[in-house]
């Protein structure tokens, strides 16, 4: 299992699978609360994960395949688009340092 601070994340990949919209709009949502730490956010299909991402999000049925695209990187899975706690988890390790494990 990967491991980062949350201090040295800079960029944050939401990674999706239909493309209903849903995960473009949670990757614009969190690049607004995330720009005051200089940490960028992009989405992204989960096949194709940047290899320059220091975090990636996804819906806890796309795990699987984000660790086939990018082993190395530190994967999180989320279950709601809106108000769940990975997201609140997230920026709180990102504003104090703290350790995000996956």
């Amino acid at each position: 299992m990967a491991s980062i601070n949350g201090s040295d994340v800079r960029k944050i990949i939401v990674a999706c699978d239909a493309g209903m919209g849903s995960s473009l709009m949670l990757a614009a949502q969190l690049n607004k609360s995330l720009k005051k730490f200089k940490v960028a956010v992009e989405h992204s299909p989960v096949n194709s994960i940047p290899d320059d991402a220091d975090l990636v999000l996804c819906q806890q049925g796309l795990m699987a395949r984000a660790r086939r695209s990018q082993p190395e990187k530190v994967i999180l899975g989320f279950n709601m688009f809106l108000g769940d706690p990975l997201f609140a988890k997230v920026e709180a390790a990102i504003k104090e340092g703290g350790q995000l494990d996956g």
